[in-house]
């Protein structure tokens, strides 16, 4: 019986690629993105504690106080992150666990501006909400490297690593380093560049297409994306603050609009599926809508299944690349306001999105994403209830 064989050119390719998934999924996997995907719920946890404490203590519910507490929130955020992300990291390298934290607490402070007499504590917490969470994720990073470093030069190292470990911070900080400063310093070229409509369109692209080869795109993006937009988050929020123009389009509440249900925009997805006429599909769209309705849609990219989905793979990735460059022109136009604070995507649309603009305009862009992108999820819907029916 004859057999096929590929050409040198396509087994190039696909060795390539598959080299190119293990890669990217071995990247997913590793103990340090495994780490930070668990500490950074963690530290959103703190932000939104954090946040309703200072409204509550300051028993002030106008919109600017709101604003103002987003910054000393998102210092909180960061040093929770720190102790959270040591822990995580300590479990996944088996570190002693209680040294770790001690360790990239100390350190963090140490990178930390010095806190002067006189200083307030929500004032200090200010100070290091625009570029905090930058400079938690290295410093905790950067703490179980020299550990680990020291455990394999040094006989004695797992006992005197954390101690050695702390040195160079505390030879920083005698020389007056400002880590926040030189992150902030750092970040304002990353961000004109994050700040615009091809990185966006990047984010989309590769969320989506990850998902559909079986890899968690935005868990994977996360420890590299959300510090970077939730940084531009926190300029804007500020500048709300200071009754100054946002300056920036790109930051994580603008993909409220983009993946309304989650990666994918299958909030219309799941909405069809519940009136689809095949039990099992329906079935599907029932089960899984109260969740996409939270923008949690790994229930129903699982269980349709959206990997290696011929019929669904080209809308995954395309509607929210569409929905993407709707957004951008909107707000870039003015019709709509930019997101001036951060709101957790678990908050159901169009009230997150008002929220996060205090727009009235917001909640019709959003709706009308949402009609396109039904418009264009329905025939591919159908297109695979036919294929699971087995028609032509």
């Amino acid at each position: 019986m004859p057999t096929m064989s590929l050409s040198s050119g396509a087994s190039k390719r696909l060795f390539a690629a598959s080299n190119f998934s293990r890669a990217v999924a071995g990247f997913a996997a590793s103990a340090e993105m495994r780490a930070l995907n668990t500490a950074l719920p963690i530290g959103f946890g703190a932000l939104v504690v954090a946040l309703a404490t200072i409204v509550l203590l300051g028993r002030e519910w106008r919109l600017t106080a709101i604003a103002d507490a987003m910054l000393p929130a998102f210092g909180a955020m960061s040093c929770v992150t720190a102790l959270a992300l040591a822990w995580q990291l300590a479990l996944r390298r088996a570190l002693p666990i209680v040294p770790q934290v001690l360790l990239t607490a100390l350190a963090f402070a140490l990178l930390l501006p010095s806190w002067m007499p006189g200083i307030a504590p929500l004032a200090y917490l200010r100070s290091v909400g625009a570029s905090g969470l930058l400079v938690a994720i290295l410093t905790a990073m950067l703490c179980a490297f020299l550990v680990r470093a020291a455990e394999r030069v040094l006989p004695a190292g797992r006992y005197l690593g954390a101690p050695l470990a702390v040195l160079p911070f505390i030879a920083l900080h005698a020389l007056g380093f400002d880590a926040g400063a030189l992150v902030a310093a750092a970040l304002s070229p990353l961000a004109h560049l994050g700040d615009t409509y091809i990185a966006l369109l990047a984010i989309v692209f590769l969320e989506t297409a990850l998902w559909c080869i079986g890899i968690h795109g935005p868990a994977l993006l996360a420890g590299v994306v959300t510090p970077v937009y939730l940084s531009l988050q926190a300029v804007n929020t500020h500048a709300f603050a200071a009754h100054a123009p946002l300056p920036h389009i790109v930051v994580v509440s603008l993909f409220l609009f983009v993946f309304p249900g989650g990666a994918g925009a299958t909030l219309p997805l799941a909405a069809l599926l519940t009136l689809s006429k095949l039990p099992r599909l329906r079935r599907i769209g029932r089960a899984t809508l109260p969740f996409a309705l939270i923008n949690a849609n790994e229930p129903l990219l699982f269980t349709l299944p959206i990997v290696a989905n011929p019929f669904l793979a080209l809308p995954f990735i395309g509607i929210p690349m569409l929905l993407a460059s709707i957004t951008y022109a909107v707000v870039a136009a003015g019709w709509v306001a930019r997101a001036a604070f951060y709101v957790p995507s678990s908050i159901p649309a169009p009230l997150s999105v008002y929220l996060a603009t205090l727009d009235w305009r917001a909640p019709i862009l959003l709706l009308v994403n949402l009609a396109v992108a039904t418009a264009l999820w329905l025939p591919a819907v159908r297109a695979y209830e036919r294929h699971e029916a087995g028609l032509p």
